[in-house]
């Protein structure tokens, strides 16, 4: 479990350029492994593995994993990401802060670390050879506060500038929100997302 020692707004957050300049080679393969800011901390900007076609899966916010100590959801993003075809998967998020409990993550929105997550974002989006791939797989948690859905009208932006194309895999829930991947059977596959007709029917409703 990760419970946040306190909100990001009390504590020194690097901004995403300084944390890639950070490498701590000793503790894992940097060949093999994208980890960002690559020490355990409070928050993370992005977790995954290298390659030329990733499947970027977009959670609510990270919990305890780490390189070569993957959790549930993360074991099952890989799984999913190579049953359809892709060489790698980086495993991103709305929000950067950690909290293993949604309930615990903070109430007051840290502007400054959404900024810096969406700079991890455009970089995730250029890391593919050809068009980036994007998995939504927030679930219904992205109601757990008001701040969540305006960061996924920030990456829709964001990733219709880059071409993106956004995929779902499971049944989208019963409130309209792609499913969460913990639970998924390991050879579901992906099915064409609208993220646009998802912000303006679900999120700005």
């Amino acid at each position: 479990m990760h419970i946040p020692s306190a909100d990001t707004l009390d504590i020194s957050v690097l901004t995403f350029e300084e944390a890639m300049k950070i490498k701590n080679s000793d503790k894992y393969d940097v060949n093999r492994w994208l980890y960002v800011p690559d020490f355990y901390s409070e928050y993370r900007y992005i977790l995954g593995t290298k390659g030329e076609n990733p499947l970027i899966c977009i959670g609510i916010n990270p919990s305890t994993a780490a390189p070569d100590d993957l959790d549930n959801t993360l074991k099952s993003v890989e799984r999913i990401a190579l049953h359809n075809g892709f060489d790698s998967f980086i495993m991103f998020n709305v929000y950067a802060q950690r909290a293993t409990n949604p309930d615990d993550m903070e109430h007051n929105f840290n502007e400054f670390l959404h900024k810096e997550n969406m700079k991890a974002f455009e970089y995730v989006l250029k890391l593919s050879k050809d068009k980036a791939c994007v998995w939504a797989a927030w679930g219904n948690i992205i109601e757990k506060r008001d701040y969540l859905s305006e960061c996924v009208l920030t990456m829709a932006e964001i990733g219709k500038r880059y071409g993106a194309s956004w995929y779902t895999a499971g049944k989208i829930s019963a409130k309209g929100h792609p499913h969460h991947p913990l639970y998924l059977k390991k050879d579901s596959l992906l099915d064409p997302f609208d993220v646009d007709k998802y912000c303006v029917e679900i999120l700005k409703k």
